[in-house]
């Protein structure tokens, strides 16, 4: 009676090795040459096959910033956008880096801004970008009209990108939200596709970006009954004039990241990047600070040289993580791991893709471990790839 005891215990207790045995063969037949690394709720090592090889992170960039910003920043941060009227009832728009002046936000902000200075007609309007010093560049970032290269900016609409449809010589918005302005138009004849299609704003040119988002503006200021007459400029609030309204973005940081995870957004990322060396060093932003205040956090959970950044996105080549330090990272933000992706099986996720490259990270639902950390690398081959390697993971554990 006793020996049969005895004996069943031993096969209860040997059941997990015998599973994490066939999960690690599992894992070597589907991709032999892969990183993974997957480790339980108490940092015990389940899965490590080249986990000790550092990788080009790609967009699992994201979730790094993404933690760096709950740090600094915290889940009650609101970007703002700052307005002015002087006697001549100019109106000056000061940026703040706010990622997401999308035109929807545009809509709750003009009647807000009109309920502030009164509907009468402004005499002109002059943006201010001091906020981004000029020829600030984020590695990875090139010279093209594909929307995830996109220009940082103090001021931007719609991730500084146009969306529209091209027939011709005609130019409409892609989007009913959207009005279509001069410099859309100018911009897509130029530099868009025939038929529907996104584009950056022209990066020779940042100033291209700067007007097109006065004239966006001043478009929905006339929706909300206002009017702006004369051009759009670049230059300074004057000095001793006082905001008469201080646009609030209606969307909290919590949401925004969630956003940029799922959406995976470069523009997105970097502004909120950039935004946390100017909350912790001051303005004007720059990336040096946010590089600066990055390490320092990296560095007090001993990550400093497990996680080395070049950016926040991920677009660049030049970032390079360890599989174990960004293990150690998802750990702490493990409580934020809701804005992230979610698997049918219930996992939590993030992608990361670049030519050769391909990486999956996040919180795997497993039937006998719980939760599961886990890190994916692998060079080349297609994206599926990365997702059996998770499915392994969670039918396997």
């Amino acid at each position: 009676m006793w020996f049969r005891l005895f004996a069943l215990v031993c096969i209860v207790l040997l059941l997990p090795a015998h599973a994490q045995a066939g999960l690690k063969q599992r894992i070597k037949a589907i991709a032999p040459s892969a990183l993974v690394l997957v480790l339980d709720e108490k940092g015990k090592e389940l899965v490590a096959q080249r986990a000790d090889k550092p990788f080009v992170p790609a967009s699992v960039a994201k979730v790094v910033t993404s933690w760096l910003a709950m740090k600094v920043l915290g889940a009650d941060h609101r970007f703002e956008t700052r307005f002015y009227v002087d006697d001549k009832r100019v109106l000056y728009v000061r940026g703040g880096g706010d990622p997401f002046l999308v035109s929807e936000e545009l809509a709750l902000l003009a009647p807000k801004l009109l309920a502030a200075t009164g509907k009468q007609a402004f005499t002109g309007m002059v943006i201010d970008t001091s906020y981004f010093p000029a020829g600030l560049t984020i590695p990875g970032i090139e010279a093209t009209r594909r929307s995830y290269n996109a220009l940082n900016s103090a001021l931007a609409v719609n991730f500084n990108t146009i969306h529209a449809v091209r027939r011709g010589k005609t130019v409409r918005s892609a989007e009913k939200q959207t009005p279509i302005t001069p410099v859309a138009i100018s911009q897509f004849r130029k530099r868009g596709p025939k038929g529907r299609g996104r584009i950056s704003l022209a990066q020779a040119d940042p100033s291209v970006g700067v007007r097109y988002a006065g004239e966006l503006i001043a478009a929905f200021i006339k929706r909300a009954g206002g009017k702006v007459n004369g051009k759009v400029s670049i230059g300074a609030v004057p000095d001793g004039l006082k905001p008469v309204y201080v646009h609030r973005q209606s969307r909290a940081l919590p949401e925004i990241l969630k956003q940029l995870l799922i959406g995976s957004n470069n523009y997105v990322t970097n502004q909120v990047f950039l935004e946390i060396g100017a909350r912790k060093l001051g303005a004007p932003v720059s990336l040096k600070k946010s590089l600066q205040v990055a390490r320092k956090f990296l560095a007090e959970q001993g990550l400093a040289k497990a996680i080395r950044l070049e950016e926040g996105s991920g677009i660049s080549r030049g970032n390079r993580f360890t599989a174990r330090g960004l293990a150690r990272l998802l750990h702490q933000f493990a409580p934020h791991a809701g804005l992230m992706r979610r698997t049918k099986a219930g996992s939590r996720y993030k992608t990361g893709t670049l030519s050769g490259v391909r990486t999956l990270a996040g919180f795997a639902k497993t039937a006998k471990h719980g939760v599961v950390r886990f890190v994916i690398s692998i060079r080349g081959g297609s994206s599926r790839l990365r997702f059996r390697l998770l499915r392994a993971i969670e039918r396997g554990l």
